[in-house]
């Protein structure tokens, strides 16, 4: 498999794409003005204790309180009344494990893990782990041992406990040595600012996702990692060179005339993924319904026919479900409940195989998932884990003129597309200056929240961008007049 990861990099908007021959398998989006949280650790305040759910809400600085559940605080007996834990007013070390999504607060736990390129550590614990995906038992045993024999050379047998991360498969002692006592210092300021910062204060803040994606996502089956911008390459550069040295030869920095994402067709295979329905190559075709409570997604033969009966052509069409289904998953992040309604097939066989195509293109999945096998009604029921929102999510916000029933891209998706496309067209066309005809809301938030990031676009192509607001657009249009 070859593999590239692409990074897309505006003042206000980071994009990291996962490429694996030639289609797009993964998109990460983090916006200056609201980053992510999951892996950030607080030292936070109880706010409430909820004894009839067994959990509490945590101030740690956010607009909303957290939640934080009794099986998340590493109590050694999982039946003792919550209130028998916890008590308002009480500091508590906590780590966000979900990043608020709509209405919900962020989810919390208080068993802390600090990952670095190698391991996970786990202060107080003493458990050594391998990651699942490391299946050869030689090696497993092999590194657990390695790591073992590294923790009682820094004394930290009976104070933490590790687990191997994928990236570790048949790395050496020097390099598991140099993550463990990296992990330990780490982890000794850490205790130093728990010990001396008053709540709600955060403690550790996770690395920005250009960093975090070249730590989680640089396997050896990735080619090359492409960055459009200079200063966030020459970052890359100087943390590749003191954490992942091996990675180092195989960054570039892209300065071409065509944005990134649009030479790889990253772009239109965003705006696919932001569609009901996904087509399939041999005719069939999903339909991916996002609900509150659960996704669901139906496969329909669509215009195949196969060539030998019907029973067949549902095969085949399911079979080629089942790889679309695991793409569609991890681009559009869909987590949580779902259900997956293939066509019935009566051949218990095809049943099985199904499954176990649908299973072998989950082994590729970073989230955890879980299958349930097939209802009594014919489903196929799993869970996915969710850490942080959907494509969908993030990008689109329900429709006004419809109430909710559909959905449209936000003002701010909007802005950033105008920002790209303004630059785009400046590569290709050098106009004098440009205007932007847009809704109001787009406009409002290019003249309030986002007019730092309009300044700073007109300094960079040394151009003036006008605005004026066309009352018959909606939202997710607007045009760019090139002066």
């Amino acid at each position: 498999m070859n593999a590239e990861i692409l990074m897309n990099i505006t003042p206000t908007e980071t994009r990291v794409a996962v490429v694996e021959n030639g289609v797009l398998q993964e998109i990460f989006i983090e916006r200056t003005n609201h980053r992510g949280l999951v892996g950030n650790i607080y030292k936070g305040r109880v706010a409430r204790v909820l004894p009839g759910m067994q959990a509490a809400f945590v101030d740690i600085g956010l607009e909303r309180a957290a939640f934080i559940h009794a099986a998340e605080l590493g109590h050694p007996d999982s039946s003792t009344p919550i209130n028998q834990i916890l008590h308002e007013g009480q500091s508590l070390v906590v780590q966000v494990t979900k990043d608020p999504i709509g209405t919900k607060g962020a989810r919390l736990t208080t068993q802390l893990t600090i990952p670095s390129r190698y391991l996970v550590y786990m202060p107080g614990a003493e458990h050594v782990g391998v990651s699942q995906r490391i299946d050869d038992e030689g090696e497993r045993d092999r590194l657990k041992k390695l790591v073992t024999s590294c923790m009682e050379r820094e004394g930290l047998c009976g104070e933490a406990g590790f687990i191997l991360r994928t990236a570790a498969e048949g790395v050496g002692e020097d390099e598991i040595l140099a993550d463990t006592r990296y992990l330990r210092r780490l982890w000794r300021k850490l205790e130093e600012r728990i010990a001396e910062f008053t709540p709600p204060r955060i403690i550790y803040d996770e690395l920005p996702l250009p960093l975090r994606s070249l730590r989680d996502y640089a396997r050896p089956e990735v080619e090359k990692i492409l960055i459009d911008s200079r200063e966030t390459y020459d970052k890359i550069v100087g943390f590749t060179q003191q954490y992942v040295p091996e990675v180092e030869e195989r960054l570039g920095y892209y300065a071409g005339p065509r944005p990134i994402f649009e030479l790889y067709s990253v772009e239109d295979e965003i705006q696919k993924a932001l569609e009901r329905k996904v087509q399939l190559k041999s005719g069939g075709y999903l339909v991916i319904d996002q609900t509150e409570a659960m996704t669901t997604i139906d496969v329909n033969t669509g215009g195949f026919v196969g060539r030998r009966n019907l029973e067949e052509t549902i095969y085949k069409t399911n079979l080629e479900a089942a790889t679309a289904i695991g793409r569609q998953l991890r681009l559009r992040n869909l987590g949580g409940i779902i259900i997956l309604d293939f066509i019935d097939m009566m051949d218990p066989e095809h049943q099985r195989q199904v499954l176990r195509m649908l299973e072998k293109v989950l082994e590729k999945d970073h989230a955890k998932t879980k299958i349930s096998g097939v209802s009594e009604l014919g489903l196929v029921e799993m869970t996915r884990k969710r850490t942080r929102e959907s494509l969908e999510q993030m990008l689109m916000e329900p429709c006004r003129a419809c109430g909710g029933r559909g959905s449209v891209k936000t003002a701010e998706t909007i802005c950033y597309e105008i920002f790209r496309e303004i630059l785009r067209e400046d590569r290709a066309y050098g106009a004098g200056n440009y205007l932007v005809l847009a809704s109001q809301p787009v406009v409002d938030r290019l003249l309030d929240e986002d007019s730092n990031g309009l300044a700073d676009l007109e300094a960079f192509i040394g151009k003036t961008i006008k605005l004026q607001v066309e009352a018959l657009y909606t939202q997710d249009y607007y045009d760019i007049i090139l002066q």
